[in-house]
């Protein structure tokens, strides 16, 4: 029996080492703060001990536009956007609870009641009554939802490869487009592992780097923008202190989709745009959105993936500004596209 606990003992000192070997610890708040938060963020209390990391640039009496990230995503992937629009309007980007340096719910919240809560938290915190409302991803969700809470605060609605709708049954015609869900995962290996049972908590404490460039070269068809900078950015705020527990939080969570009808319900100006090669929500979800909504443009970019805001910069602002021009009388100093 010694030669059965000896071996116990070996194989138990091996997966200690093997641990210690291959954790990747939390990063260093202070430092994130200082490499990710520098001017023009801000960190503004919205209640309930959240302090939000934010941007708010452009010229503060023009049109407001908040724009909200995506699922392991952060305030950064606005970046070009905001480049391109910030002379002519006044740009609010945040990180969501769970993400980014606002890092996690103190009550571990991450209902879309509360996500929807923190939006309006702050646009009061920064004195806006009505707004234009955009969002990526769960992004697109949040920002869909909050126009069917508040839809006297939403003068337009901006969908990029949003999230939201109900679960559609793409298997039917093409069963390479299944979707899962609306809220996207499919064909992404990190969404993936963060739904596994029992595999899913090793993440917390084993993420590595090459997990992150794989799945974001999954997310893009672009793959310019799975840059080493952006790979190192998701990998480290994702590490930023309670992010990946929030993460797995989050991902337990069953997905909880507006219905049919508040979706119908929402008479709203909105431009949906999206790339024809996403993998996580397929462009079906964004025709069914068009199809469903009463006052939507659907604007599909070939050979582009789920970030289009970063992806195809140019195209989407050309389709955008002048959407924008439309909704609010703003003219654009903007040279059109190549």
């Amino acid at each position: 029996m010694k030669w059965v606990l000896h071996g116990v003992l070996a194989v138990l000192a091996l997966l200690v080492v093997a641990f210690l070997i291959f954790r990747t610890p939390d990063t260093d708040a202070a430092e994130m703060r200082a490499k990710y938060g520098g001017l023009p963020s801000q960190f503004v209390e919205i209640g309930n001990g959240v302090s939000v990391h934010l941007r708010d640039e452009g010229p503060k009496d023009a049109p407001a536009i908040i724009l909200l990230h995506g699922s392991n995503a952060d305030l950064h992937t606005w970046e070009p956007w905001v480049e391109g629009l910030k002379d002519q309007y006044r740009l609010i980007r945040f990180d969501q609870v769970g993400h980014g340096l606002t890092g996690p719910d103190p009550k571990d919240d991450y209902s879309r009641a509360n996500y929807v809560a923190d939006i309006a938290e702050v646009a009061d915190a920064l004195g806006l009554e009505r707004f234009i409302l955009g969002g990526n991803s769960m992004g697109g969700k949040h920002a869909l939802a909050f126009a069917v809470a508040h839809p006297e605060r939403v003068a337009g609605l901006v969908l990029v490869d949003g999230s939201g709708g109900p679960m559609l049954d793409l298997a039917k015609d093409k069963p390479e487009v299944k979707q899962k869900e609306s809220g996207g995962g499919g064909g992404n290996i990190g969404f993936a592992i963060a739904r596994m049972p029992g595999i899913n908590r090793l993440v917390e404490q084993i993420t590595p780097r090459a997990l992150i460039a794989r799945s974001l070269e999954q997310s893009v068809s672009v793959k310019s923008v799975a840059s080493e900078a952006a790979v190192d950015r998701y990998w480290e705020l994702l590490r930023y202190p309670g992010n990946r527990r929030a993460t797995l939080k989050r991902f337990s969570q069953p997905y909880d989709p507006l219905t049919e009808a508040e979706i119908a319900a929402v008479a709203t100006p909105t431009l949906i745009l999206w790339g024809e090669e996403d993998r996580l929500i397929p462009v079906e979800a964004g025709r069914w959105l068009d199809k469903t909504m009463p006052a939507s443009t659907l604007v599909v970019y070939p050979k582009i993936g789920h970030l289009p805001q970063e992806e195809a910069v140019e195209a989407t602002l050309g389709d955008l500004v002048p959407w924008l021009e439309a909704l609010t009388g703003t003219p654009t100093d903007r040279a059109p596209p190549a």
